[in-house]
């Protein structure tokens, strides 16, 4: 039941994130050469790591959704205190006084993720419940907070502990923050009860308190970019938090806000590089200078887009930590993964620490059968540009910068054997062209007829493939 009702969410996100797409507004480029260029050195990463981790995991429930007074599938309340919401938000934030994550150890995960092939990360500095991952001097509320158990810890800052111990390993460092947080009391103030996501009072009519929220949000985002090192992507979330006139009516979420909520966007993008030369800034779902690229979520799109974009996707049902979730099979990963670079895109991939301080051990497993397949074919996914025909069937195409082009099979679900022969239309190798097997030594026969190439397979290799899942074939030279 739980995987067929996380199959239909998935649909539904699906059809409402394309018919997004199809009334979006223009993507703009940013004016800034530096973010330009980080951009297209972001592009090149193809496959990065995200990271949601909070007291909630403590509960295995959905990560801040369930203290959101609203009536949606994902913000339902279990336990004993969820039938009263006021019990349940007091219970929900005293997980502050047992999270105490002592198995925590950053160095394993960035060497995990780097052996499995991910290039860039984001983590969790804070979600939209206001706990604070990182040390900050403007709440106590925090993982480094006395009330916490875990601040007597020497590595208790996860935010600066997780961002160096990937920095060393090599990786692009992406910051997530939410620009709504539900526990400050400038953003949901204690004098109305919350009514849903949104601020619960009127800017307008109280300026001095939302100025307070606009001061606090800008100091901590200010805090994250000048305390911990280079960070490349400043990633933010909530977007319900915008100015008015860029509400679109038309989307069922966006028409339900209530209010002007700007925070000045231009101000913290300029504080932000001011610190971060170069600095990407991704203001989710906010269409403008401050969208530096998109994100669809949980979904792919059903064709290229000619702007930058990133899939961010779980591995398993649920953004945070639940015990006993289930996990997409190494397999789809990395289908997933070739179908959204062939269109272009990035493929940010959730896993979500328990509360102790490590990842699942199938995590653990998923992770060490993608890098296996990504040792083998990650010449033909890194540093690669969409070309047509982008898919044909079940290959994929993605351009090298040399202008040679690898075709990607992607086997069947029981299909473990190359077969005797791979056929493409969409590319048409040069009379000369060399074409490979990645993984595999020597050279490959082929043919072409009737503008259909043949690529012919040996026995040897048929019987021992170099990879599963899916067979990467390098062309040298395409007309």
């Amino acid at each position: 039941m739980k995987t067929a009702f996380f199959t239909l969410l998935f649909l539904i996100l699906s059809v409402q994130a394309i018919r997004a797409q199809e009334r979006e507004e223009p993507y703009i480029v940013p004016g800034d050469s530096l973010v330009v260029k980080n951009i297209e050195e972001w592009q090149d990463l193809k496959f990065g790591i995200f990271m949601h981790w909070g007291t909630y995991s403590q509960w295995g429930v959905v990560e801040s959704w369930s203290i959101c007074p609203e009536d949606e599938g994902w913000t339902q309340r279990k336990g004993p205190y969820s039938n009263n919401y006021f019990e349940y938000k007091k219970a929900y934030e005293d997980l502050q006084k047992t999270f105490n994550p002592v198995n925590f150890n950053p160095d394993k995960w960035a060497a995990a993720a780097k052996d499995a092939g991910f290039r860039y990360m984001v983590l969790t500095f804070k979600h939209h419940d206001g706990f604070c991952m990182f040390d900050t001097r403007y709440t106590d509320y925090k993982i480094t907070s006395v009330n916490t158990p875990f601040h007597t810890n020497p590595r208790a800052n996860v935010g600066k502990e997780t961002t160096e111990a990937f920095r060393k390993q090599g990786f692009k460092i992406g910051t997530y923050f939410s620009k709504p947080d539900w526990h400050c009391d400038s953003y949901w103030w204690p004098y109305f009860p919350p009514k849903d996501r949104n601020v619960n009072y009127d800017p307008k009519r109280y300026p001095e308190r939302w100025q307070q929220y606009k001061d606090f949000t800008y100091n901590q985002i200010e805090e994250i970019l000048s305390g911990y090192g280079k960070v490349d992507i400043l990633w933010l979330d909530g977007g319900w938090v915008r100015p008015k006139q860029s509400i679109d009516p038309n989307i069922d979420w966006q028409k339900t806000i209530p209010y002007d909520q700007d925070i000045d966007m231009a101000k913290i993008a300029m504080m932000g590089r001011r610190h971060q030369p170069g600095l990407i800034v991704v203001d989710r779902s906010v269409t403008g200078e401050f969208e530096n690229y998109r994100t669809p979520e949980q979904q792919i799109p059903d064709k290229p887009l000619d702007y930058p974009w990133e899939t961010c996707m779980t591995m398993a049902s649920s953004w945070s930590y639940v015990p006993g979730d289930i996990y997409k099979p190494a397999g789809t990963i990395i289908h997933y993964l070739v179908d959204i670079v062939a269109k272009g895109g990035n493929y940010l991939l959730n896993v979500g620490p328990g509360p102790l301080g490590d990842y699942d051990t199938v995590a653990y497993s998923r992770m060490k059968e993608i890098g296996e397949w990504m040792k083998v074919n990650s010449a033909a996914i890194y540093s690669t540009r969409p070309v047509a025909p982008y898919k044909e069937n079940n290959i994929c195409f993605t351009l090298n910068k040399d202008k040679s082009v690898n075709a990607i099979y992607l086997a069947g679900k029981d299909e473990l054997n190359l077969p005797v022969e791979v056929r493409i239309k969409g590319i048409v190798p040069a009379d000369k062209a060399v074409i490979q097997l990645l993984g595999a030594k020597g050279k490959l026969k082929w043919k072409t007829e009737n503008g259909e190439t043949m690529i012919l397979i040996p026995t040897s290799v048929r019987k021992m493939p170099p990879c599963k899942y899916a067979w990467s074939f390098r062309i040298s030279q395409v007309l």
